[in-house]
């Protein structure tokens, strides 16, 4: 893949090289010469139909775990979540040990390894709130937890500038990745002042189907706030906001 440099832009295809513009500038590449047809049909590409196979099942099951947060998630401002959660799944997808080439996916892989994906890769959840917390999953009782210690907001928070007060949020979910069936629930604090007091060790509690067999997944977030002749408004449309993968259970 070669980058275009000089003053002219060209955009399409001019013989055998295809000019587009990404976000990384104007590029240019070599046109494919194999087609469609033959990368469907022909025994010499059976593992490129295997890895399509499992990329589409990974964007299939991303899309599924945006859909469950999808609450929380239009929040935050990062252009390039999507495809990096893809990534994170197929990598689960990897772990898997049961299914045959093509067929891996996550419900046989290790979801576990989604734990700690951040959804703003801009504004990583583990470099701005550094205070302890704890993530955990009760089936019996079917509740979803998340714990902070106590902590010092103005100490154990990376503010931006601009900003008065944050709330921690979190989310639950019951994903089925078969069915394609989700359960949803979410839960927030007040705003709280990013100042020197001791903020006393928040308590986040969710309420789950009793003894689910679906995959459950908690996230964890933090969004900013400036308050203003006594009302609170969003800091800059949500880029400073962060969104972590607090904990996957597996069934």
């Amino acid at each position: 893949m070669a980058r275009q440099i000089g003053t002219g832009k060209i955009q399409g295809t001019l013989g055998d090289i295809t000019f587009y513009r990404s976000r990384d500038g104007l590029m240019a590449k070599l046109k494919s010469t194999v087609s469609a047809d033959r990368i469907a049909t022909d025994p010499a590409y059976a593992r490129t139909r295997e890895n399509g196979q499992e990329f589409g099942r990974a964007a299939k099951a991303g899309k599924l775990i945006r859909s469950a947060f999808s609450s929380v998630l239009s929040q935050i401002a990062d252009n390039r979540m999507t495809s990096r959660l893809v990534q994170a799944v197929k990598f689960a997808q990897n772990e898997d040990t049961e299914s045959e080439r093509g067929k891996r996916n996550i419900i046989t892989g290790n979801a576990s390894l989604l734990e700690q994906f951040e959804f703003n890769d801009k504004s990583p959840f583990s470099a701005t709130f550094m205070a302890e917390f704890l993530a955990d999953v009760d089936r019996a009782k079917g509740l979803a937890t998340v714990d902070t210690k106590a902590f010092i907001p103005a100490k154990s928070i990376n503010v931006p500038d601009g900003a008065t007060h944050f709330k921690l949020f979190s989310a639950a979910a019951e994903i089925n990745f078969e069915s394609g069936s989700v359960l949803r629930t979410s839960i927030t604090t007040p705003e709280i002042e990013l100042g020197l007091q001791l903020q006393p060790a928040i308590n986040l509690v969710q309420q789950l189907s009793l003894n689910s067999m679906d995959h459950i997944m908690i996230v964890l977030g933090i969004e900013f706030y400036q308050k203003f002749n006594g009302r609170f408004y969003p800091l800059n449309n949500g880029s400073a906001n962060a969104v972590t993968m607090a904990r996957v259970d597996m069934p």
